[in-house]
């Protein structure tokens, strides 16, 4: 719940375009009621020094189509594994034509 609270601040700063700081994070958290271990506001406002706060929230929908590509070539080569496969089944299938007597390339 601290992280979470603080976050919120430091959006509340963010989203006015003040600069995110330990005072500032511990103001808001105070005026909200909210009690945090004294560690909680000074870590987010060194983290985030020399961010963008938005900048990383917008970012955040943009892993998902990153991640998407390994997943993808994941299935494409799983697909290719499967038609080689394939393949190979029908070339053992072809070799063993006359085993059993049904080769049609010889007529009787």
């Amino acid at each position: 719940m601290s992280g979470t609270a603080v976050v919120y601040a430091a959006m509340i700063l963010a989203d006015e375009g003040l600069e995110i700081t330990t005072e500032k994070l511990e103001t808001i958290l105070s005026a909200a009621g909210v009690k945090v271990e004294a560690y909680w506001p000074m870590l987010f406002a060194q983290y985030l020094q020399d961010k963008d706060l938005k900048e990383l929230v917008a970012s955040v929908g943009s892993v998902g189509a990153g991640a998407a590509a390994p997943a993808e070539a994941g299935a494409a080569a799983e697909a290719a594994v499967e038609e080689e496969e394939e393949e190979e089944e029908e070339s053992e299938e072809e070799s063993m034509g006359g085993l059993f007597g049904d080769d049609d390339s010889e007529d009787w």
